[in-house]
């Protein structure tokens, strides 16, 4: 395939708001060992990104400095040793960085054939949320069938991934989100009971709706106060698993009764993982959970859908907490 010279991109002039959000000119990257070139048609929008463009979350040094940690197109060009795809398979990717723009490396082990029924742009959607939710919730904390699960700030794309690949694998699903159109959402994905946390204690009405025995797992992005009324929410052998700190991540806890109570506090961020930690969870998702996304049984939940060149206003519409599900960027 023949390929141009230089893309269209948007680059982080400064710091700041969304309107820092530029559209540019770059050369096109080139794949090296391991890696794919893609060609893309959708990218999607993240919560990292919004962190990076107010320079609160730098990219790895090895990184593109472009926002962008998800994408779907279609290999345009493979480096050494990237021998599973050809140019020209559609797929859906993990970013390390760069996916506002028309073309982008990824290592090849971190991308994922599109499934069938999906669009290029339902599939942008994907990668992030999906790699964050299966890696924390079912690797990290090991949910099971049975066992009851709270997922905060159910109506982002975080949030209802979280609901529906819990609820497919037999959990009890509860969620808190902020209205009562969001509330509905999260119960029409698939929660028992979702809280407005604006309107009700979350925490006792969740001990109410699980008879005292509270949650086993929480996916916690929130941080703050969040964290202590989350563990005291927990039931025995329970386990904190925080992504994201919007509220903070710094507060005094004592940690008594988690002892006594065999409490787990774990989580982690996607980005900095090794390749082939990633890999690994790429692996598990196209075993586990790409059949049933295939079969009709999940997928992602669609808010709006922007041209790349006005990602300042897709970011103004994630940062609105308006959203209901992902914000994706046409390329």
């Amino acid at each position: 395939m023949s390929l141009p010279s230089d893309m269209l991109a948007i680059e982080i002039a400064a710091p700041g708001g969304p309107e820092v959000l530029t559209p540019v000119r770059r050369p096109v990257p080139r794949p090296g060992a391991g890696e794919i070139l893609i060609r893309l048609t959708a990218a999607g929008v993240n919560r990292p990104d919004a962190l990076q463009r107010a320079g609160n979350y730098a990219p790895p040094p090895d990184a593109s400095d472009l926002p962008g940690l998800e994408c779907a197109g279609h290999v345009a060009a493979v480096g050494p040793g990237a021998s599973r795809w050809k140019e020209g398979d559609a797929v859906c990717a993990l970013l390390p960085g760069g996916g506002y723009a028309e073309y982008a490396v990824t290592p090849a082990a971190h991308a994922l054939p599109v499934p069938a029924g999906l669009s290029l742009l339902q599939a942008a959607a994907l990668p992030e949320t999906f790699f964050t939710v299966w890696s924390n919730v079912f690797m990290r904390a090991g949910l099971k069938a049975g066992e009851r699960f709270l997922v905060h700030g159910g109506s982002s794309g975080i949030g209802t991934t979280a609901i529906q690949l819990a609820r497919l694998f037999g959990a009890r699903v509860f969620a808190t989100a902020g209205t009562p159109d969001k509330c509905i959402a999260c119960e029409d994905l698939g929660a028992e009971r979702a809280v407005n946390y604006r309107k009700e204690d979350y925490v006792a009405v969740l001990r109410e709706a699980t008879g005292g025995q509270g949650i086993d797992v929480s996916l916690n992005m929130v941080g703050g106060d969040y964290i202590a009324r989350d563990l005291r929410l927990l039931a025995e052998d329970g386990r904190l698993v925080m992504i994201a700190f919007l509220q903070g991540a710094k507060m005094e806890l004592n940690l008594a009764s988690a002892m006594m109570r065999r409490l787990t506090i774990t989580g982690s961020t996607l980005r900095p993982q090794s390749v082939a930690a990633k890999a690994a969870i790429a692996a598990e998702l196209e075993e586990k959970v790409w059949p049933l996304i295939a079969a009709g049984r999940l997928g992602p939940v669609m808010d709006e859908t922007f041209p790349l060149s006005e990602a300042a206003r897709a970011h103004a519409r994630m940062e609105s907490s308006a959203h209901i599900g992902k914000i994706v960027l046409a390329v």
